[in-house]
């Protein structure tokens, strides 16, 4: 049998004496990909980042190439060979491409640069050394990540969530480096929601539910059922949506040849009641698109029309105010105010509406609402969200968008790094609020969720609107506008 690289041995951690992992075994050999799946809250990052040397567990042993993993520090675990890929990528804003890459490193930037060049051929990617990071889509920053633990020489990877932003070929151009990995000895533990996904790359499939190892077997003996029971009893495999029927022909969003940084010539409706699909490749211009609308980008021509009337907003408090609300597809860095309770995250697009001295009993029964109806797990509405899983998260930041009441709801990448059961929460509360008459633009990199909610698809390549499809129509045709037009814009 192969060596193990790393171990967790009857691992258990506590938060002020309340068990979050409760002897947990785990283990990742030389040349495997490990699976770790679990639904929010179930203890997946908790224990990833006491492999990592993040949190120093209550109980067990850590065991890294076969040593204790002591003094518990990331740095220490990234000497003995592991190196934790996060969710929500760590960047220097300011700092190029080799620097991020770099930091940290003995020596100074410029000597790993021909190094750091063949890690970005080899992972099949185009990434200027030199390109500023606060220029980075998020798929970028995730693989600016990935080229920190691989030129750290690191053999174990933890990859949590890594495909969360990434268009189909991303994602298989990652599966591809993945599979390179696994065969020259690395081992990898690969954190997902997407059962399809897990298939496709992983040996062995471990699922964790309140703290308790649940499942752990090897991928091909376990069934899509067997997991999904084990991770949350009673979800099922996400149904069909009937979609295609437009609740209203009454135009409640016109863009007329409208053009900003990242796109040109765009022109398209949205009706009331509707759910449009607008989905493309990274760096088609979608986020562009959206935060040109609400005041984040400058408009450069063309002409927006909300409910028959010009609309324009220079911020986007301006668009708020006018019924355009948008959700960010960074819900950490632009989203929430992560140390702020819940409550106070919940009522911040609508502070202007209050009073001048905040009650914080009102808006605590106005977070209360939201956690009834979206379903959000917390211990106090005064809990900072950033305590929270990404999925509830997920749902705050939904809560907040909701309580400004919007004509037009903006959603970019609203499922990126939920699980199965958040997932299927936040499409009912997608399909609740077009029933009712808002319309919805949903942006998303996951053609399957395009077609699952939409009522029309809207496909954006290189800037451009590449073309509209109906409701049911296949991934495969998403894909062909999405990948086969190679239009450039010009300056």
């Amino acid at each position: 049998m192969k060596p193990a690289l790393a171990e967790l041995i009857s691992v258990s951690k506590n938060y002020a004496h309340i068990p979050v992992l409760k002897g947990v075994d785990f283990s990742v050999y030389a040349g495997e990909v490990h699976a770790l799946l679990g639904g929010n809250g179930a203890g997946k990052s908790t224990l990833m980042k006491i492999l990592a040397g993040l949190v120093t567990p209550t109980g067990g042993q850590v065991r890294i190439g076969g040593k204790a993993l002591s003094p518990a520090t990331p740095s220490q675990a990234q000497a003995m060979g592991l190196y934790l890929v996060p969710q929500e990528a760590h960047i220097f804003p300011n700092q190029s491409v080799l620097e991020n890459v770099c930091v940290g490193l003995p020596q100074a930037a410029s000597a790993y640069r021909s190094r750091v060049k063949d890690l970005i051929a080899r992972l099949g990617v185009t990434l200027g050394l030199d390109t500023k990071a606060a220029t980075l889509e998020i798929a970028d920053r995730q693989i600016v990540e990935i080229l920190r633990g691989l030129i750290r020489d690191a053999k174990v990877l933890i990859l949590d969530e890594p495909t969360s932003a990434l268009t189909p070929l991303e994602v298989e151009t990652l599966f591809t480096r993945m599979r390179a990995l696994r065969e020259s000895g690395h081992g990898l533990v690969f954190i997902s929601h997407k059962l399809h996904e897990l298939r496709a790359v992983s040996d062995r499939i471990t699922v964790l539910r309140d703290g308790h190892v649940v499942h752990s077997e090897a991928m091909e003996d376990s069934t899509d059922a067997e997991i999904l029971a084990a991770m949350s009893p009673g979800v099922t495999a996400l149904s069909d949506r009937v979609a295609g029927k437009i609740a209203s022909e009454e135009k409640v969003l016109s863009l007329s040849h409208l053009s900003g940084e990242g796109f040109v010539d765009i022109s398209l409706d949205v009706h009331r009641g509707e759910v449009l699909g607008l989905t493309g490749v990274v760096g088609a211009g979608r986020t562009e698109l959206a935060e040109t609308l609400i005041g984040l980008r400058p408009r450069a021509g063309g002409d927006v029309m909300l409910e028959g009337r010009p609309f324009r907003a220079a911020k986007p408090s301006d668009a708020v105010k006018q019924g355009v609300v948008h959700l960010s597809e960074d819900r950490q860095q632009y989203g929430l105010f992560l140390e702020a309770p819940l409550y106070w995250n919940t009522s911040s697009f609508v502070y202007e509406q209050l009073p001048f001295f905040l009650r914080p009993a009102r808006e605590q029964k106005r977070f209360e609402t939201y956690r009834k109806s979206l379903g959000i797990k917390c211990a106090s509405p005064d809990q900072p969200v950033g305590s929270l899983s990404g999925g509830n998260q997920q749902k705050v930041l939904l809560s907040k968008c909701l309580a400004a009441e919007p004509k037009l709801l903006i959603l970019d990448e609203p499922t990126r790094g939920v699980d199965v059961g958040a997932r299927n929460d936040i499409y009912r509360i997608i399909e609740d609020l077009a029933a009712t008459g808002t319309s919805v633009i949903v942006i998303s990199s996951d053609f399957d969720e395009v077609v699952r909610l939409s009522d029309r698809i809207a496909v954006m390549a290189g800037g451009h609107l590449a073309g509209e499809l109906p409701a049911g129509a296949s991934t495969d045709a998403i894909g062909q506008l999405a990948f086969e037009s190679k239009e450039t814009l010009h300056a």
